[in-house]
């Protein structure tokens, strides 16, 4: 069977996001310290660990790892009581222009595991929660919606066991992509796709897809 692509060109409208402003900013947070008895308190290791650096002394060369648990990253804008603030900025041209304060909240989940000198993991700990609120300066008029993604993540985790200090440290960061978006229809020129043909072609059973036809002469018109 043969799917009969048609390429001629004709004005359609179609419902889009539009982005009025997008910026990625790179965020180093504030080092995460766990010390005394909720450093024993957070991990569970194969053996008892009323001291996690007395348990450690078993295990030298003992490694430790950070990593983000998938699918527990929250990234939305912070509502404010009174809207977002519209500031005056002047650009390096020295035009100046009004863009809007928006608040963002990125927070989730790491968990830091640690292995002994052959690479076997000996304690793992309970989720540990992040979180950093920044501030960006947009154009996000009323009716734009915050995009918020995380682009890049990197933890990094270390164990320190003195006689004066008892502690995990924990650094991260990150990159945050942040778009300003709200749907639009546009009219725009273009011809329907259809898929290509899976290689090598033998047996084929799935049916073209099919796009029920438009009303050119009426909508979205000449």
């Amino acid at each position: 069977m043969t799917i009969k692509k048609n390429h001629d060109k004709h004005n359609v409208c179609i419902h889009v996001p539009k982005v009025y402003d997008w910026v990625t900013r790179q965020v180093e947070l504030p080092l995460i310290s766990i010390d005394d008895e909720n450093l024993n308190d957070i991990f569970d290791c194969v053996g008892p660990t009323d001291d996690l650096c007395a348990f450690l002394e078993n295990f030298p060369g003992y490694t430790v790892e950070c990593n983000l648990i998938p699918d527990t990253i929250y990234c939305d804008e912070i509502k404010q009581h009174n809207g977002r603030q519209q500031v005056e900025v002047t650009l390096p041209t020295g035009e100046t222009i009004t863009l809007e304060k928006v608040k963002v909240l990125v927070k989730g989940l790491v968990n830091v595991t640690i292995f002994d000198a052959t690479g076997k993991p000996i304690c793992c700990s309970d989720d540990i929660q992040w979180a950093t609120a920044q501030t960006f300066f947009l154009c996000a008029p009323d009716g734009t919606k915050v995009d918020c993604h995380i682009t890049y993540f990197q933890c990094d985790a270390d164990v320190i066991c003195t006689e004066d200090l008892q502690q995990l440290d924990i650094s991260i960061l990150l990159c945050v992509d942040v778009q300003m978006e709200t749907k639009v229809k546009l009219e725009v020129e273009a011809a329907i796709c259809q898929p290509r043909q899976e290689l090598p072609i033998e047996d084929v059973v799935c049916p073209p897809v099919k796009f029920p036809p438009q009303c050119p002469e009426l909508f979205p018109g000449n």
